[in-house]
């Protein structure tokens, strides 16, 4: 009798595999990204673009006939469409990261030399660095007078130089510099020769030697200068926004120091009196990221946020004594970005989230805020995710605001209330919808501590049948700096939409380590890189299965890429009774290998154990799942042989793995073949059937 119940139930599970993961499945799956293209959203996409500094605006949108110009006009209420851009300002693309004179890639460090000559408030002087020396150019008789003579190669002066506004002070940095630290990788196929390219790439890791910055003033007629009490600046990692004071006689700087336990606000005056005006301290990290700072025109006051009290709050300050006046915001939310800030009038208009309750707490509303931190009014009251963007005159306010299920409401709202003057677009979806698209599903439960509830999305496919167990797969990025589920409308996610289309049941979900929820809520990553939220996960990922009952929980894979990837191998390696298969795609898998900003900030410096303890070379010895590593040849994010690394380590330890370096590619998922080798892979270890040939997909 056993043997027969045993036969029945091995019969249903290879009816239940064949049912899923079949070719019809792949064609279909490929076909979603036409289907569920954004081209097939109606009168979504507004962007506003102002003309001419007034509270005109247009944008762009699309309509059944094609691509269209709106222009409009708050003060009339009325909006015109056009087809062309005649009479409209088009903004011009920028490069994302440029100096006086050059453009860099991010991993590069502008040394801070070379740039053109800076000219003073007043027009009359010009000021420049050669030979490594401060020198000031009178523009009037053409006279030169040089200020500094100790310049040279390592210890030279920065040619990034900050007039004073009175014109007769100099602000520069003295850098000590240090050597340079290089990655090497070859690019095996590259399009303009045959034979392959060495490839040297500056790229600073944990541990690397920093230069140091010291901060002087010059007066340009006497050439006296002053410096910044050295131990006030010691270790730096970086220091960073100078601003002079309106009148002329304090020059004000940030201070990183180095392990970001410590960030400073310090002046400097022109006596040579140097003190830290705010010091922001923590036995762990300061996000510095976080931290944002706004002189008044009064020379007397500023505004400063911080994480100080647990969640990220703006506080106003006597810039002069240092003394805090009063915090502005305050509560259980997030201060999220500082739009503007009205001084005639006193007002601040912020971002934030979690003020909120009954609502998923990443959802961001705009505010306004007086800076004596009474008179708080919402401006965007509706449960969704909002982008805003105020108009230069502080009268109005264009808001759109959707979630994962509603698509995008564009509106034009009052700032003085935030009640909506005119409706300006209204998604229409009803394309998608007969195209068979649904949305996927938000889901919250408790995570480790029992009652803080972690938010994610359920991604079901198309055909989706509940009365089937689905295997799960798990989409991760995890790492501290940000919150990675989507709160906002996308009609096709690149990650996960077809790959449920294949017979799973595909989840995403920010646990504690990831940001925005609280400053405790993000520093169990701390020294703790290896914790990757899975213990929030998996009582997540358990808790929706008991909920809905269509998730076969002994079936479960992850994976991800870049911080995603290393997070997807080490809860392979570390719990392979939750996880039963992982796919890993460009990996940092050993923090000592990684980009230093990034690793030093949540693992500390110097180099400890928690980068040991953190590292999937150091546990590759664990193995015991199926893994498929990929990675591009030219990643220029995360170091190639990060990934190599381990592929040595299991190859040392006798494990079974399949690999991919795709040529050319730079920091990828995987590409094109990637993806397919994805989908393969999981086919094959959740659903136990073996995928169709590669030549019978349509794609």
């Amino acid at each position: 009798m056993k043997k027969i119940i045993g036969s029945i139930i091995s019969l249903c599970f290879a009816v239940n595999a064949w049912s899923q993961g079949t070719l019809d499945d792949y064609n279909r799956a490929y076909s979603l990204r036409e289907l569920y293209s954004s081209n097939n959203v109606l009168n979504s996409g507004v962007v506003p673009h102002f003309i001419n500094g007034t509270s005109k605006f247009w944008y762009k949108t699309r309509r059944e006939s094609g691509e269209v110009y709106v222009v409009v006009d708050p003060v009339k209420k009325s909006k015109k469409q056009q087809s062309d851009t005649s009479g409209l300002n088009i903004p011009q693309e920028n490069n994302w990261w440029t100096d006086n004179s050059e453009t860099h890639f991010w991993s590069e460090t502008w040394d801070e030399r070379n740039s053109e000559p800076v000219t003073s408030p007043d027009g009359n002087f010009s000021a420049s660095i050669y030979g490594n020396n401060l020198i000031v150019k009178n523009l009037k008789d053409n006279s030169v007078k040089q200020l500094t003579y100790d310049g040279c190669e390592w210890f030279y002066y920065s040619s990034v130089i900050l007039w004073s506004p009175d014109s007769k002070k100099i602000a520069v940095k003295k850098i000590q510099q240090v050597p340079k630290s290089y990655i090497y990788y070859v690019e095996s196929c590259p399009k303009d020769q045959f034979q392959p390219k060495l490839i040297k790439q500056e790229y600073q890791k944990p541990g690397d030697q920093l230069a140091q910055k010291f901060p002087y003033i010059f007066d340009i007629q006497t050439g006296k200068s002053v410096t910044v009490d050295k131990n006030l600046i010691e270790n730096q990692y970086d220091i960073d926004n100078f601003e002079w004071n309106p009148d002329s006689e304090t020059l004000f700087f940030e201070y990183n120091k180095r392990g970001h336990q410590v960030y400073s606000l310090i002046s400097l005056d022109i006596n040579g009196k140097s003190k830290t005006i705010i010091n922001e301290k923590s036995d762990k990290y300061i996000n510095w990221t976080r931290l944002w700072r706004y002189h008044f025109d009064d020379g007397k006051r500023l505004l400063w946020t911080s994480e100080r009290d647990n969640y990220n709050h703006i506080y106003l300050y006597d810039k002069i004594s240092g003394n805090q006046i009063c915090q502005v915001t305050k509560g259980e939310f997030y201060v999220r970005e500082i739009q503007d800030v009205d001084e005639k009038n006193g007002v601040i208009y912020f971002s934030a989230n979690g003020k909120n309750q009954n609502e998923d707490p990443y959802f961001i509303h705009y505010y306004k805020i007086g800076l004596d931190g009474k008179n708080l009014v919402e401006l965007t009251p509706e449960s969704a995710m909002h982008k805003a963007w105020l108009s230069p005159d502080h009268k109005f306010m264009i808001d759109v605001y959707s979630t994962v299920s509603n698509p995008p409401v564009a509106v034009l709202r009052s700032l003085s209330d935030g009640k909506i003057i005119m409706q300006l677009e209204k998604a229409d979806i009803s394309k998608l919808i007969s195209n068979g698209w649904k949305a996927p599903e938000p889901f919250a439960a408790a995570g480790r501590d029992g009652k803080t509830q972690m938010w994610g999305l359920i991604f079901r496919p198309s055909n989706y049948d509940k009365s089937k167990k689905y295997p799960v797969i798990e989409y991760i990025y995890s790492g501290p700096g940000d919150q990675y589920v989507p709160k906002n409308f996308i009609s096709y996610n690149w990650f996960m939409t077809s790959l449920a289309e294949l017979g799973f049941i595909v989840v995403q979900v920010d646990g504690m380590t990831t940001s925005f929820r609280t400053k405790e809520f993000e520093e169990v990553c701390y020294k703790n890189l290896k914790d990757a939220g899975f213990e929030d996960h998996k009582r997540w990922i358990l808790a929706a299965a008991e909920k809905f009952g269509d998730m076969d929980t002994s079936r479960i894979g992850i994976f991800g890429c870049s911080a995603g990837g290393q997070e997807a191998l080490s809860n392979l390696l570390l719990h392979p009774d939750f996880y039963k298969c992982a796919y890993s795609a460009c990996g940092c898998h050993d923090n000592r290998m990684d980009k230093i900003w990034w690793n030093e900030q949540w693992l500390g410096y110097p180099i400890d154990k928690s980068y040991l303890e953190a590292s999937n070379i150091e546990n590759a010895h664990l193995l015991c799942r199926p893994l498929m590593l990929v990675w591009g040849e030219l990643d220029d994010n995360v170091d190639p042989a990060s990934s190599m690394k381990v592929v040595d380590a299991l190859i040392k330890a006798d494990k079974d793995f399949e690999m991919y370096i795709i040529p050319g590619a730079h920091h990828t998922m995987g590409e094109a073949f990637g993806e397919h080798k994805r989908y393969d892979f999981f086919v094959k270890h959740l659903l136990g059937v073996n995928p169709p040939k590669w030549s019978e997909v349509k794609k």
